[in-house]
C-alpha cells in the first residue's frame, strides 16, 4: 500500500517531465493517463478470484513485478507505445496489490477487521504525503528518471519479500463455482455496501481531482497553496485512520461512521464558506478525517460476511467503487466546464447525504441479520 500510494502520486507529479521528454500535447497526455484507471480496474477485477483459488503469494509477487516493469518503462523508454504499456502495467499491478493487501489483512484479522484495514490505509497515506516532498527536494539535483527507477527497485524488493512471506492458504483450492459468484449479485446487503463504496470512492475522487482547481478559482489561492490544501486532506485521512486502528478500535462500526458523517458535514461547511486558504485547508484536513472510515469499515463488513470468499467479494465491491470514481468525476468535469467549479460543493453535499442514507440502510439490514 505504501508503494501504491507513492506510485499514484508520483505518476501525476512527473507528468510535466514526461510531456517534455516525449513531446506530448495535452490530448496525448490525457490519453496516457486515462490508461491508468483501466489497468487499476482490471487488476481489481482479477485479484479476488485468483487469490481465493491459488492463494496470495503468486498474485502479490507477480503484481509487484508488473509495477517494477511499469516504473522502469516510465523511466527509460523513448517509445510512445512502451510508455502507454508501462502506465497500464503499473495500474494492473497496483490495482491487484491494493485489493489483495486489503483482502489478506481482512483474512488474518480475527476481530476488528475495519480497524486493521485502517492501519493498512495509513501506509497509503504516508506514501502519498512523502512522495511530493521527496520530489520537490530532489527535483533540481536528481533526474526524474532516477527517482522513478528507484521506486521500481522498491517494487522489486517488495516482489522478493512477497515470494518468501507466508500467506494464508487458498480458501477455494477446488475452484470457485458460478453459483458462488452469482450469490454475490443476489446479496442485497453486499450490493448496498458496493454502492456505498461507489459514492465513497466518488467523493474521495472529487476532493483529489477538483480541490486545487476550486481553491485557485474560488479562493484565489496560489497553486502551491492549493496543493498544500490537498496535502492537508491526505494528512487528515492518514491521522484519522491511525486513530481508528488504535484509540477508536473498539468503537462500533455504525457509531464510527455516523461520527465520520458529522465530521464531514462540519468540514464541508467550513470549506464551502472559506474565502482564504487557511480555513479552506482546515476544512480539507477535517474532510480527510471524515472520509477516512468509509473504505476500511465497509471492507471489514465484507470480510466478515464472506470469510471463505473474501478475495472475490472484495473484487466485486472494489470494481464498483472504482466505476463510481470514474463516472461521478466525469460528470463533475462536465458540470465544471459548463456551469462552474463552484458546483463541487453541491456534488459533495449530495454525496454525503447519499452515503448516510445507504449506511443507515446497511446497518438496519445487518441488525435484522439480512
Amino acid at each position: 500500500m505504501l508503494l501504491f500510494g507513492i506510485g499514484l502520486i508520483m505518476l501525476g507529479s512527473i507528468l510535466p517531465d514526461l510531456r517534455l521528454k516525449h513531446s506530448l500535447d495535452a490530448v496525448e497526455a490525457g490519453t496516457l493517463f486515462s490508461i491508468l484507471p483501466v489497468g487499476i480496474i482490471l487488476g481489481s477485477l482479477l485479484f479476488g478470484p485468483v487469490c481465493d483459488r491459488y492463494g496470495y503469494r503468486t498474485l502479490l509477487t507477480l503484481s509487484a513485478l508488473l509495477m517494477f516493469a511499469g516504473f522502469e518503462g516510465l523511466a527509460f523508454t523513448n517509445t510512445s507505445w512502451i510508455l502507454k504499456v508501462s502506465v497500464f502495467l503499473f495500474g494492473l499491478g497496483g490495482g491487484a496489490i491494493n485489493g489483495a493487501t486489503n483482502a489478506v489483512v481482512a483474512d488474518i484479522s480475527t476481530t476488528g477487521k475495519g480497524a486493521d484495514l485502517s492501519i493498512l490505509g495509513v501506509f497509503f497515506g504516508i506514501g502519498a504525503l512523502v512522495m511530493p516532498l521527496l520530489l520537490s527536494l530532489l527535483k533540481k539535483s536528481v533526474p526524474f528518471e532516477t527517482i522513478v527507477s528507484g521506486t521500481g527497485i522498491l517494487a522489486l524488493f517488495a516482489a522478493l519479500l512477497f515470494a518468501v512471506v507466508r500467506f494464508p492458504d487458498a480458501k477455494q483450492a477446488e475452484g470457485i463455482s458460478m453459483k458462488q459468484v452469482g450469490g454475490l449479485f443476489r446479496d442485497a446487503t453486499l450490493l448496498l455496501i458496493a454502492f456505498f463504496l461507489f459514492f465513497q470512492s466518488a467523493f474521495e475522487g472529487l476532493i483529489n481531482n477538483w480541490t486545487t482547481t476550486y481553491l485557485i478559482e474560488r479562493v484565489a489561492a496560489p497553486q502551491e497553496a492549493a496543493l498544500m490544501g490537498l496535502s492537508a486532506y491526505v494528512a487528515g485521512m492518514t491521522v484519522m485512520r491511525l486513530l481508528i486502528g488504535s484509540v477508536l478500535r473498539k468503537m462500533p462500526e455504525q457509531s464510527l461512521l455516523y461520527m465520520s458523517f458529522a465530521i464531514t458535514l462540519a468540514a464541508l461547511l467550513l470549506f464551502s464558506l472559506s474565502r482564504s486558504v487557511v480555513p479552506a485547508a482546515s476544512g480539507l484536513f477535517l474532510m480527510g478525517a471524515g472520509l477516512a472510515a468509509g473504505f476500511p469499515t465497509m471492507l471489514g463488513l465484507v470480510g466478515n460476511r464472506y470469510p471463505d470468499l473474501s478475495g472475490t467479494a472484495f473484487s466485486f465491491v472494489l470494481v464498483i467503487a472504482l466505476l463510481g470514481n470514474m463516472l461521478v468525476n466525469y460528470a463533475m468535469g462536465l458540470i465544471a466546464e459548463n456551469y462552474g467549479i463552484e458546483n463541487l460543493v453541491i456534488f459533495t453535499f449530495a454525496e454525503l447525504i447519499i452515503l448516510a442514507v445507504i449506511a443507515t440502510t446497511i446497518f438496519g439490514r445487518l441488525k435484522n441479520n439480512k
